[in-house]
């Protein structure tokens, strides 16, 4: 079932979030575990190389074994989420981030935080492994979102970056402004503003007043700025925005079917299945 939480950020703006639970953790961890064994191998193999050339009594190797885990356990998820905004490997290969509470990216001192637990009280911990395995899933599965220690100790959380959305369908050319928008010239509007645009067309309807309202006035004075001539006298910001947003996709499949044309002229069948393999 997809649980979905709301979130208030330090801007007093809400956001969804769908937490993430013990299984898509556990299947994350599973992977970066793999990674840090990797690395434990390699600075192993590195730390017995230079063993070679110290006196015997330096240090024993078996806490040079353990000095590696520790610097790994610790060092790893520390790194690798504070580069990436709170992705691990494992994490970025099951569609999770970590986040703080009130939504904003991590730091390196949440990375650290979270990593220094996860070694020192629930992996492998300090008291018995298992009652300390035990403590962190039944924290995490008491927890509304899923959190654990880690988590509660740095104030963060993560969640899925991959969500299932309903299709929400962008209005076509408003009637009466076909004329204006195939003249008009849009080349200034380019493809992240356009996709800001088609965002707020095709969710606008979940937005509510006055936010809805101060966004769609924001983006059309942006693209406004950015389109000449101006519209017809008393266009609706909405209906400009919707031209637009119509105008361009008509010129895109227009120069695609063009570049096609072209293409097959200068290459027949090029791109095409063979006739004998379609079914």
């Amino acid at each position: 079932m997809l649980t979905v939480r709301v979130l208030t950020t330090a801007e007093a703006v809400e956001i969804d979030v769908r937490p993430a639970r013990l299984g898509s953790r556990a299947i994350a961890l599973t992977f970066d575990i793999i990674v840090q064994a990797i690395l434990v191998g390699i600075l192993m193999t590195f730390w017995l190389i230079v063993t070679e050339f110290l006196p015997e009594d330096t240090l024993l190797p078996e806490t040079g074994r353990w000095i590696v885990i520790a610097i790994v356990a610790v060092g790893y998820p520390t790194f690798a989420e504070t580069i990436s905004n709170g992705r691990s490997i494992g994490k970025a290969t099951m569609g999770l981030r970590v986040i703080r509470e009130d939504g904003g990216p991590i730091r390196a001192r949440h990375a650290f935080t979270r990593a220094l637990i996860g070694l020192s009280i629930e992996w492998p911990g300090l008291l018995i492994p298992y009652v300390t395995w035990a403590g962190s899933i039944s924290t995490m599965i008491a927890s509304r979102r899923g959190r654990r220690l880690g988590d509660l100790a740095a104030g963060t959380l993560v969640v899925h970056e991959r969500r299932p959305v309903p299709w929400n369908i962008v209005p076509g050319m408003p009637a009466g402004l076909s004329v204006w928008a195939a003249t008009a010239d849009l080349s200034a509007v380019d493809d992240s503003l356009a996709e800001a645009v088609r965002q707020f067309a095709a969710r606008s309807h979940q937005f509510a007043e006055p936010h809805r309202a101060i966004l769609g006035q924001s983006l059309f004075a942006e693209v406004k700025q950015k389109v000449s001539p101006d519209p017809p006298p008393g266009t609706a910001p909405w209906l400009f925005l919707v031209a637009v947003l119509a105008e361009r996709r008509r010129r895109s499949a227009a120069q695609l079917a063009a570049t096609r044309t072209v293409t097959q002229r200068v290459l027949p069948g090029f791109g095409q299945l063979p006739t004998n393999s379609r079914r």
